[in-house]
């Protein structure tokens, strides 16, 4: 039985591939497709009513060691699909394509009847035409261990990267409707027209008379001297240009250190005049061209922005001046195991009432389990809970971090907050931490899912939906606010959600290993939020509820977005340099002005500047009765 795929897409890469990339991608790809094969989650439901285990199609769709071999340089295959599993990591990869290559190819079969139907989407019409395959849009999976083709057509008028989207809709009966996205990436090159050729004749056997010309061509010696000053004259040229740049560079480069040893020399976020006001306004997210307070747009975004916070305090005509980035080590790291069982001993429990069912999330050494807890009193009534624990080659400080971390909402109450309930640290097993159930999981997984639906479905979630999630993010950071509790790892990875669309604020523990793309290493050998932090955070490591109020901003930004990962197109070491310059991420799509405008002030430089929860909340709450005022 299979049921409705996750695509966890990649934004938008840079252009091109470096050599290095490619052969770094080559040089770890075995590793990656070994966590791609251990990864993979099982979403069949033998006891689904109406289907049984000899009743299961059985489909198969994977890569050959051809073709990985081709696309990868690794002599293995790679299963998207195998015996009715999907391998939802392997769907979350953007395989690139060498720009040699023109065709993909796909094995597939099944032992029953299956319904298929095939699509494609490309990002860049005018650089790849729609691919063509050589089995027809929809049909049947052959029973057969069968091969089909993609054939990718440039179109080589511009230069440009192109991401290609496969989507094949696999159909076993009414109520089974499955969606698999493979996504590849390429380079399209621009075609270059050749002279053409003037036709020789080869026939000797005609004469031609032949007459002498005076001064036809010049003479070797005078060709020579042409050519030399040519190239004389190109390589001038090219010099001139490689000064010119390395002076622009370091001019901004004594700019950027006078604005930081002056603390008048640069204006508030709000100040029209100054590079704090740059925002980023673009059709597509993430897009790193800046643009200045005088763009029609960016105006009214900054007005609304102060009109909606009148009590958050007046835009500072100064902003601080920040040191260098400085590291410091992480105090959960100088806690022992026996001090975090410690902490948690009053809610332990015995293991025997805890079992596991499905596998929701997976790592490389953590896991979140679907269990049930049997109840203390009564065995007979049971409750369905998270389960996060660890691998067995976990290490004695992963093990310590998760339990650490997992204590950071203990012994808090709010509708919009999940704390644990219980822990199990017996000795010679590996600790778990137990949470309520909410059955739609993970925010950020379920986001991306929403995103997916769009295409057939584009009522799936609604702006007022978003904005619902965002009051109620913002209601219980008031609440930690409130109790002078800083969580420093706001996100939508770090929320949960149920079907009836309430949203819950969970702790960061396992968030490391289980989103390992939105945290990076500064030098220290410690992973962080780097994207979702505040300058203040970046540079001194200061944490507060402003701070906070800046992750919110981000998180909002995700709400907006579905998902999708913010500042994907800037490197995690430039991220102080960018946020300090006055860049910030773009406005989204279909996103209204007075929407970002509370983005925007979430991002202001100084924390005092930046509005309170409780200010949120007034704000969103009232954006939200407008919003079901149009409806």
């Amino acid at each position: 039985m299979l049921l409705l795929a996750e695509a966890i897409g990649g934004g938008s890469g840079s252009r091109g591939w470096p050599e290095s990339e490619l052969f770094r991608w080559r040089r770890e790809g075995f590793l990656v497709l070994l966590l791609l094969e251990a990864a993979a989650v099982c979403l069949a439901n033998p006891s689904a009513p109406g289907i049984s285990s000899n009743n299961r199609p059985s489909v198969n769709v994977y890569m050959s060691e051809e073709e990985v071999k081709k696309l990868l340089g690794l002599d293995a295959e790679l299963y998207y699909v195998r015996d009715d599993v999907i391998n939802h990591y392997a769907l979350s990869f953007v395989l690139p394509v060498p720009s040699e290559t023109n065709s993909l190819h796909f094995t597939w079969h099944s032992k029953s009847k299956v319904d298929y139907k095939l699509g494609f989407q490309v990002d860049n019409p005018s650089a790849m035409s729609l691919p063509q395959c050589n089995i027809s849009a929809q049909g049947e999976v052959p029973r057969t261990l069968s091969v089909f083709r993609v054939d990718l057509l440039c179109s080589g008028k511009v230069d440009a990267e192109v991401i290609l989207t496969v989507q094949l809709n696999l159909t076993f009966n009414t109520n089974n409707f499955t969606v698999l996205n493979f996504k590849r990436r390429k380079m399209c090159y621009q075609r270059v027209e050749q002279e053409p050729k003037i036709p020789q004749y080869s026939n000797k056997s005609i004469n031609r008379p032949v007459y002498e010309s005076v001064n036809a061509t010049p003479t070797t010696s005078a060709r020579v001297f042409y050519i030399s000053v040519g190239v004389c004259c190109a390589v001038i040229f090219l010099v001139a240009i490689i000064l010119a740049v390395l002076h622009l560079h370091s001019m901004k480069r004594v700019e950027l250190d006078d604005s930081v040893s002056e603390s008048g020399s640069s204006q508030g976020l709000s100040q029209p005049s100054t590079q704090t006001t740059q925002y980023l306004r673009a059709d597509t997210p993430n897009n790193a061209t800046p643009v200045t307070n005088n763009h029609p747009g960016s105006a009214p975004i900054l007005q609304l922005a102060a009109a909606s916070f009148p009590n958050s305090g007046a835009p500072s005509h100064e902003t601080k001046s920040y040191p260098s980035l400085r590291i410091e080590k992480n105090d959960l790291k100088s806690v022992t195991l026996q001090e975090a069982k410690a902490k948690v001993k009053d809610i332990a429990i015995s293991r025997e009432r805890v079992t596991l069912r499905d596998v929701l999330q997976e790592g490389t050494f953590g896991r979140i389990f679907h269990g049930v807890l049997l109840d203390e009193k009564d065995p007979s009534k049971e409750k369905q809970v998270f389960v996060k624990t660890v691998k067995d080659h976990a290490s004695e400080v992963q093990v310590t971090m998760m339990l650490t971390e997992s204590c950071k909402l203990r012994g808090l109450h709010h509708r919009n907050l999940l704390p644990i309930s219980q822990v199990c640290t017996e000795e010679g097993e590996k600790p778990m931490v137990l949470l309520p159930y909410m059955n739609w999981g993970n925010l950020k997984l379920f986001l991306r899912q929403c995103k997916l639906a769009e295409a057939n479905n584009p009522q799936a979630i609604s702006q007022q939906d978003l904005v619902h999630m965002a009051i109620q993010i913002a209601c219980g950071m008031s609440y930690l606010a409130r109790r002078e509790v800083i969580h420093k790892d706001l996100a939508a990875r770090n929320c949960v959600i149920d079907d009836g669309m309430q949203v819950k604020i969970t702790d960061n523990a396992l968030s490391r290993d289980l989103f390992p793309m939105d945290y990076h290493c500064l030098g220290d050998n410690e992973n962080r939020p780097v994207r979702w932090m505040a300058l203040e955070s970046l540079v001194n490591n200061d944490f507060s509820s402003a701070s906070d109020v800046w992750a919110f901003g981000v998180s909002l930004w995700e709400l907006m977005t579905l998902g999708q990962t913010p500042y994907v197109d800037i490197d995690p070491f430039e991220m102080a340099a960018y946020l300090k310059d006055g860049y910030r991420i773009a406005q989204p799509i279909n996103c209204p002005d007075e929407l970002f405008a509370v983005m925007a002030c979430c991002w202001a430089l100084d924390p005092e500047d930046r509005p309170k929860f409780q200010q949120l909340v007034q704000c969103l709450t009232e954006f939200h009765a407008a919003l079901g005022a149009y409806v």
